[in-house]
């Protein structure tokens, strides 16, 4: 059965972050190491993780001094871990993980996707649920990257927003698939959405280019359910879909033309076939 790798980014997780780690390690297929990124806590965290790094031989800790909260700075953080593993020469692997400090796993969860992606060699990303929503693209925690196909696509996360995204556009690009597993459950043990406007949903379709009908249907079937997001996520997402401006470069900036292009196409596809035109 293939093997896996995790990334786990924290900061101030004194409350979660020891069953976060745990989860992981209690797997019924175990990953070859688990490389967290302390990013500045100011609380408890750092010792917890000292101590559990002394405790597990396979644990790797990176730490960042505080440079306050920046959700910026995540996907450099994956993309510190993954420089890390290879600076190291620890071992390769067929996957890697995203998890985060508040997830916890079943205990066969890995067991379970691995197992799905190892006999399904065009499948390039697969994520669990958390909840009973029907999400049609893995997104957050959970998600099993295909390694060969993220080295030769990517190499590294684009440090801009919409990482996750573009990951699962090139995917499709490749002609591989991306799915969610419905039986492979794990739960987050904080309340998402804190504080949260919604900022990066609207932008990051700009980003990644859109189509205008595509995203004001997104926005219309979050404001109508009041799922994922809730009513007002689905507002300040179409708002800042619309408002957003981007920049030349860095975080802000778009994806190449031929990633918009290609997004664009697929969606206006989507559409034509909802109507029925040919």
């Amino acid at each position: 059965m293939g093997n896996y790798y995790v990334i786990v980014t924290c900061r101030n997780s004194e409350d979660t972050i020891e069953k976060a780690i745990l989860s992981l390690h209690n797997q019924t297929i175990k990953p070859e190491y688990i490389i967290t990124i302390d990013d500045g806590s100011t609380d408890r965290t750092p010792e917890i993780l000292k101590r559990m790094s002394g405790e597990m031989q396979n644990l790797f800790v990176i730490t960042n001094p505080d440079m306050g909260y920046d959700v910026t700075r995540i996907v450099k953080n994956w993309n510190k871990a993954i420089q890390f593993s290879r600076e190291h020469n620890l071992k390769p692997t067929d996957y890697h993980m995203i998890g985060t400090d508040d997830t916890i796993y079943e205990q066969d969860y890995a067991e379970k996707i691995i197992s799905l992606m190892d006999n399904n060699q065009d499948l390039a990303i697969v994520s669990g649920r958390y909840d009973e929503n029907r999400y049609e693209k893995p997104h957050g925690a959970g998600r099993f990257v295909r390694n060969s196909f993220f080295n030769n696509a990517h190499y590294l996360y684009p440090e801009k927003m919409g990482y996750e995204s573009v990951v699962l556009i090139t995917a499709l690009k490749a002609k591989m698939r991306y799915m969610i597993l419905r039986g492979a459950r794990f739960e987050h043990t904080r309340p998402l959405g804190q504080n949260h406007h919604f900022y990066e949903f609207g932008a990051s379709m700009r980003t990644l280019g859109y189509h205008p009908l595509f995203a004001f249907g997104r926005f219309l079937k979050y404001f109508i359910t009041g799922k994922p997001i809730g009513r007002m996520g689905a507002l300040y997402m179409i708002y800042h879909y619309i408002s957003y401006k981007p920049k030349e470069t860095g975080y802000d900036s778009m994806y190449p033309e031929d990633i918009r292009k290609y997004l664009r196409q697929e969606q206006i596809d989507k559409i034509k076939s909802v109507l029925r035109i040919k």
